[in-house]
């Protein structure tokens, strides 16, 4: 009898759904730090750091679950399906974050921008500022693909690097 190999739909889909749990336990972390308006780069760079972790994991499991061995397609595989699941969670979760659990976050946002903006142009006036904020929120749109966007290409750039680090080959001999 042969046994069972794992497939790359089934870890790609367990560890997406793990990557989107981690980024909303992070956002209600930083919701509950008050920082979630914070215009620093750290929490972009952990909410980063975190998925690729995740990638990686789901790499280095599906791997070992595999009798160590794993192709680069099958890490790329396992990297695409992982972005495009955490991906999906994450775009309906930041909907609902938008709308129903923070219903003024872009109001917030735009007061965030605000300050930025008259902080980095002094010179800027109230209706340049104005006009640069209604412009913005004519793309708010722009959000969710660009959510997407950015877990694929994390997501393939690290299964592309995984994989070609842990690439094994069976020998067919």
């Amino acid at each position: 009898m042969e046994e069972k190999r794992p497939t790359t739909g089934k870890f790609g889909l367990i560890y997406g759904l793990i990557a989107a749990g981690i980024g909303i336990v992070f956002t209600f972390m930083l919701m509950a730090g008050d920082l979630l308006f914070s215009t620093s780069r750290i929490k972009d760079i952990v909410q980063i750091l975190i998925f690729v972790a995740v990638v990686i994991a789901a790499i280095y499991n599906f791997r070992k679950e595999n009798n160590g061995f794993l192709s680069l397609g099958q890490a790329l595989g396992l990297g695409a399906i992982t972005a495009i699941v955490s991906a999906l969670i994450a775009i309906i979760f930041t909907y609902l974050l938008t709308t129903v659990i923070v219903p003024d976050f872009w109001e917030r946002t735009a007061e965030v921008t605000t300050i930025i903006m008259q902080e980095s142009n002094p010179s800027m006036t109230a209706d340049e500022i104005d006009n640069a904020l209604a412009m913005q929120s004519k793309f708010r749109w722009i959000t969710y693909p660009a959510i997407l966007i950015m877990n694929l290409f994390i997501g393939f750039i690290t299964a592309l690097i995984t994989g070609l680090i842990l690439k094994k080959s069976e020998n067919l001999d």
